[in-house]
């Protein structure tokens, strides 16, 4: 009985006794679901790798590769539980789902979600903070050594048999650069960022941010400067910020112009970021060596992009998250905060931020 309980606190106690209901239930091998899960979206999180048997012991699980907008109503409309990647819950679809109590966004941005609607039907809305920085780091790191050393056009030609016909033992046809004592600047200091930072700290460059951070809380060998400052000073500019309404497009045709003749720039962060237009004709003039780019502004990439044209423009498919390990801690992460939330607490709770 919830009878003297407030509002808040009987929900809270249905939970708890669902969950143990539940766990009960499992112990004893009898199959009783308590609760609809719905996954609209899981493909790329786990493309049949795994059984999602920590979520089968929460509820009756229903698993979706994908979901298409029209659909979703349709697929969610009798679950109390959601859990999306990039499938958009708006208010509309929201205010359909008269069921919902709790959406877990497999990923750390949540814009897929209309949060005041959210809000305001008591709907808890969770994400998975910091489970690909080491992945995300390492993809930047990786596009740079790709440029300074073209380690992937080099194998090709090895393949080809170019290197078979040479006269000399070697053979080069690019720049090859070393990256020690060169500048990288780092664009938003996040756990991403950190990270990038400390892997190129290690091949011996130096690191330059742009940050709201105050300068105290920096590693002492790293400079604090302002974004044009960044952007006219250093080698190397890789971008580890989210995508706002401030930022959109803020590498633009003027940021470019700042750009050392020769720099590099990576961004494993938002397509958003960057006016592709404008690193087009960058890179088209050789005022940019290269760009290593994992995301674009539309995804996947039509096939009318010109930078996909462009032999200095090297992208990959928006994979840089994707490691098994990466997406196993997402997996796991996303049970953990469905658990908490049944158990009348929260975790990762975006609407708490």
């Amino acid at each position: 009985s919830t009878q003297g309980y407030s509002s808040a606190a009987s929900d809270v106690y249905k939970r708890q006794v669902w969950y143990s209901c539940g766990a009960i239930a499992l112990k004893n091998k009898f199959k009783i679901y308590f609760m609809k899960i719905v996954v609209l979206d899981a493909y790329t999180l786990n493309p049949g790798e795994r059984r999602w048997e920590e979520l089968e012991e929460l509820g009756e699980v229903v698993v979706h590769d994908r979901t298409a907008q029209l659909d979703v109503v349709r697929r969610a409309k009798d679950a109390e539980v959601v859990l999306t990647n990039k499938t958009i819950l708006d208010g509309f679809i929201l205010n359909l789902l008269p069921k919902l109590k709790y959406i877990g966004v497999l990923a750390t941005g949540y814009n897929v979600v209309d949060l005041d609607v959210a809000r305001q039907r008591g709907i808890v809305v969770t994400n998975i903070p910091a489970y690909s920085t080491q992945s995300v780091a390492q993809m930047a790191i990786a596009h740079l050594l790709n440029i300074t050393q073209r380690v992937a056009h080099y194998a090709h030609e090895v393949h080809n048999g170019v290197w078979s016909a040479q006269p000399d033992f070697c053979y080069w046809n690019t720049p090859l650069i070393e990256l020690a004592g060169k500048k990288i600047g780092i664009v938003g200091f996040g756990n991403t960022g950190q990270a990038t930072a400390q892997i190129a700290e290690a091949l011996g460059m130096e690191v330059w941010v742009y940050t709201s951070k105050p300068k105290k809380s920096l590693p002492k060998k790293y400079q604090k400067v302002t974004l044009n400052e960044l952007f006219s000073a250093c080698d190397v500019v890789s971008l580890h910020c989210p995508l706002t309404a401030e930022n959109k497009e803020m590498v633009n045709s003027f940021r470019l112009s700042l750009m050392k003749q020769g720099a590099i720039l990576i961004n494993t962060s938002r397509g958003g970021l960057i006016d592709e237009k404008a690193l087009e004709q960058a890179l088209l003039s050789g005022k940019l060596l290269g760009a290593g780019l994992d995301v674009l502004s539309s995804e996947p990439v039509p096939n009318g992009n010109p930078l996909l044209k462009l032999k200095n423009c090297f992208i990959t498919p928006h994979i840089a998250w994707a490691t098994r390990e990466s997406r196993m801690r997402l997996m796991n992460q996303a049970v953990e905060n469905l658990k908490a939330w049944m158990e009348g607490r929260t975790i990762n709770n975006v609407l708490e931020i």
